[in-house]
């Protein structure tokens, strides 16, 4: 029974104060494109090669704070996460086009706005969305040279497999929240990231404020976004007990099927002048036309890449058989981190940090920093 008392404290005293961006990364910018599109990006590093990091959809440029803190003591190199097209507080003409040659453009677009052609020796690092637009990126790279891919939890063949559930997953999570807190927890209970303190600094930046538009981050700084109570839910009402996963310990294993949320979505609570109420920051079911465009043809893409590559994936079951082929030819790296979610680098940062780090201390592109063993 005491054991009992100290768990449920435990899960009750969890933090889920919204984060900002300042611990994990040195700055923050926008950058201009020549056709008026902002985007924002993360930066931290000064010497070393380039981890440009390209996040997957829905999600923005934080949900690579706690790697890059890990990345960044492991070994010398620069970050640069850019929150793409329709996502974090990137801000384009056009916010639904998520075709694969449009983001590839803004990629290259970044690059060029920040480094021309001479930008250091440079490795894409994507996850989901965000690892298919490396892999594209790679075939059509113009900023300098490329000396490493890292694609993390996307396969083309598991990828199609998915789209169909695509629908349901978007349905079965809520359109509103009461406050960033209450979205913060509901992800972490519905196991969509299982680490509570990287949810407490990507979460914000998957949201914005329904009744101003402006991005969540936006509204932390300035202190609104902590106000407020309730549930994601209309009138704040709690959802039924069974419709949310039951909160896990930091680090228990968890279903590796069982990663999407079964919540059934509500109408939106009626914002007030005191009261935000905070929706996603990208309408994902709306980029449907884009979808079998980002993982069509993947795999060859991968395996033709113009550049050493490692995919770091959540399960081995991921793999499709003509990436099973390649891997048995050493034509890439594979990393099969168990035990983490889809968001593995979110999950386990550590663990995918280490393995990033010693992927570029192998290919002789950077030095350990502070005796890390490869």
């Amino acid at each position: 029974m005491l054991f009992d008392d100290v768990q449920g404290s435990r899960r009750q005293a969890r933090d889920l104060t919204p984060a900002t961006w300042q611990r994990y990364f040195a700055s923050a910018q926008e950058v201009r494109l020549e056709s008026g599109d902002v985007f924002h990006v993360y930066r931290a590093g000064s010497a070393g090669p380039l981890l440009v990091l390209l996040h997957g959809g829905g999600y923005s440029g934080l949900t690579w704070s706690l790697f890059t803190e890990e990345i960044m003591s492991r070994v010398e190199c620069q970050v640069l996460a850019i929150d793409l097209r329709g996502h974090g507080e990137t801000a384009t003409a056009d916010e639904h086009d998520l075709s694969m040659e449009r983001l590839v453009s803004d990629v290259n677009g970044v690059m060029c706005a920040l480094f021309g052609s001479d930008a250091p020796p440079t490795v894409l690092v994507g996850h989901s969305m965000g690892g298919a637009l490396a892999v594209h990126t790679a075939h059509a790279w113009s900023a300098g040279p490329l000396v490493g891919l890292v694609v993390i939890d996307v396969v083309e063949g598991t990828a199609l497999d998915a789209l169909s559930a695509m629908h349901t997953f978007l349905r079965g999570r809520p359109d509103h929240f009461r406050s960033v807190q209450n979205a913060i927890e509901w992800c972490l209970k519905s196991g969509a990231v299982r680490n509570s303190e990287s949810a407490r600094v990507s979460v914000p930046g998957q949201l914005k404020n329904l009744r101003t538009g402006v991005p969540a981050t936006r509204d932390i700084a300035s202190g609104l976004a902590s106000a407020g109570g309730g549930s994601p839910t209309a009138g704040g009402a709690h959802p039924p007990a069974d419709t949310i996963a039951e909160e896990e310990e930091e680090g228990q294993e968890k279903d590796q099927e069982s990663d999407e949320p079964q919540t059934v979505a509500h109408s939106p609570p009626s914002p007030t002048a005191d009261q935000p109420v905070y929706t996603w920051r990208i309408d994902l079911a709306s980029t449907e036309p884009h979808w079998q465009g980002w993982f069509r043809g993947l795999s060859p893409l991968f395996l033709s890449a113009p550049a050493p590559k490692v995919l770091l994936l959540a399960g081995i079951d991921r793999l499709d058989r003509e990436l099973s082929v390649g891997q048995m030819q050493g034509k890439f790296q594979i990393q099969v981190v168990p035990r983490s979610g889809h968001v593995v680098h979110e999950d386990v940062p550590d663990r995918v940090a280490g393995i990033v780090a010693t992927f570029l201390i192998r290919q002789r592109l950077t030095h350990a920093l502070d005796g890390f063993q490869t």
